[in-house]
């Protein structure tokens, strides 16, 4: 229960970032850590790509990252999970104020049931929560394994250790607002459709290839992703950050860990950053 209820404020990875393929986004190396520089910096900060979650077995943290860790001033996050109110409004969330078997249409809560039944649940266990706390058990089955680790918690403990401060750019209520606006329950229910262990599997390869290019690539397949849900969960907070980032990197070294799948692309965040007028350059050992 506790891991899940943490997946609630980093499933959007999964299904937010299934974006349009762009093809005049600049060619990015396969590095998940970028140094961002110039533009009145007075000291470099850094944007480090995250998976979220990942099986312990696949976990890895690389010498450049911890060597960028070390250095930095605080830490940066989409949610700050260390927060005990972002934490308090994450358990309120999950549930929902009506059961999906009142809320859903006879058509849509038959093919939930299904897709839950092939994945060990039923419908009336799961009948109190909203539909993206399901995407968030649905994804962490597609892992296929018992003890996943997740990402931003690892970097919250040692930003802990080393009393650095945490810094969220967003809220739970916001993120969660931000779904809610942009998938339709039809949407959602066909984006639990296109969730597999094969997928997850690729995915992983990906990430620990670095690759953030294919990860962007490959999530613009997915068919449940309108023009309108880009916008408002992908493009719209990627310049949401942007806005922010600026003030945050003028004196400190941050070290800004976001969904890797929010990195490449047009509107990417290292794009965004660039045309900002930063240097923005992979590190890549």
């Amino acid at each position: 229960m506790k891991n899940f209820i943490k997946l609630t404020a980093v499933i959007l990875l999964f299904f937010s970032a299934a974006v349009q393929a762009q093809k005049e986004s600049p060619k990015l190396e396969n590095s998940l850590l970028w140094e961002v520089s110039g533009n009145g910096l007075s000291k470099p900060s850094y944007l480090y790509g995250t998976i979220h979650m990942i099986c312990g077995s696949d976990y890895f943290l690389s010498d450049k990252t911890k060597k960028a860790f070390e250095t930095s001033e605080k830490l940066v996050l989409e949610i700050n999970m260390s927060d005990p109110k972002e934490m308090t409004d994450m358990q309120q969330i999950a549930m929902g104020k009506e059961p999906l078997s009142k809320t859903l249409s006879p058509e849509n809560l038959s093919k939930l049931d299904n897709i839950l039944k092939n994945n060990g649940m039923t419908i009336q266990q799961l009948d109190n929560f909203k539909l993206f706390t399901i995407m968030s058990l649905i994804s962490m089955k597609s892992f296929g394994c018992n003890d996943l680790k997740f990402y931003e918690m690892n970097f919250i403990e040692i930003a802990n250790q080393r009393k650095l401060p945490i810094i969220g750019l967003e809220t739970v209520n916001s993120q969660m607002e931000a779904f809610a606006k942009s998938y339709t329950d039809t949407e959602m229910i066909d984006a639990l459709k296109e969730s597999s262990k094969e997928e997850t599997a690729k995915l992983v390869s990906q990430y620990k290839e670095e690759n953030i290019a294919a990860i962007y690539d490959a999530f613009s397949e997915n068919k449940s992703m309108s023009k309108k849900t880009k916008e408002i969960i992908l493009d719209n907070r990627n310049e949401n950050w942007i806005d922010q980032l600026p003030n945050l990197m003028k004196n400190e070294s941050l070290f800004i860990a976001v969904g890797s799948a929010h990195l490449a692309g047009q509107s990417g965040v290292i794009n965004l950053l660039r045309k900002a007028g930063y240097t923005v350059k992979a590190i890549m050992k």
